[in-house]
């Protein structure tokens, strides 16, 4: 039997998963909004964050992005600070 992962391990697991999505565009919407919110984060942000994690990126970006709407387990006020976009730091 395993223990299960702290929330420490759960947050640095779930950072790299937020920056290693597959395409530019979703590390830089998903990670960016990992690395500006995740301080505050207790259970529920974490699990909510996870839980849009296992989402595709095409749709979290369409959520994000307000061009299609979120399932109901995902949509609420994280996904609206989602949706500011002001979290989003591109490197130049």
């Amino acid at each position: 039997m395993t223990d299960a992962p702290s929330f420490q391990q759960r947050l640095a697991r779930a950072k790299f998963r937020a920056w290693h999505r597959g395409t530019r565009e979703a590390d830089y919407m998903i990670g960016g909004y990992y690395d500006r919110y995740h301080a505050a984060w207790g259970e529920a942000e974490l699990a909510w964050f996870e839980a849009l994690l296992d989402e595709d990126d095409v749709d979290v970006m369409a959520w994000a992005l307000g061009t299609q709407d979120a399932p109901a387990h995902l949509a609420g006020d994280l996904l609206e600070t989602m949706r500011k976009l002001d979290y989003v730091d591109i490197p130049r």
